[in-house]
């Protein structure tokens, strides 16, 4: 017999992450594995270290021009990697 309270596999994952607090450190993961994606090989050369701590993205780089020219576009990328993941995950990014 066919149990009428079924529910997707992709919902019931959700709730148990939800429930035990690591959906937000997914949603971590996947935004810094998507800086390659948005960004492209070429800043990634550059591209030292990501860190988020309470939802500023940091991020490390060893070239100042580059580090300038990112600054300046900052807002642009941030929504750009929000949108990737689906949810707001950043609020802010910091060059270093």
């Amino acid at each position: 017999m066919r149990k009428k309270n079924t529910e997707l596999l992709r919902d019931v994952i959700g709730q148990v992450l939800k429930t035990n607090h690591l959906d937000k450190k997914l949603y971590e993961k996947r935004l810094i594995d998507a800086w390659p994606i948005i960004l492209g090989n070429n800043i990634v050369q550059y591209t030292t270290e990501l860190v988020i701590v309470r939802k500023v993205l940091y991020v490390a780089l060893s070239s100042s021009v580059l580090r300038h020219d990112l600054f300046l576009s900052r807002e642009e990328i941030k929504k750009s990697l929000n949108r990737h993941v689906g949810t707001e995950v950043i609020t802010d990014i910091i060059f270093r």
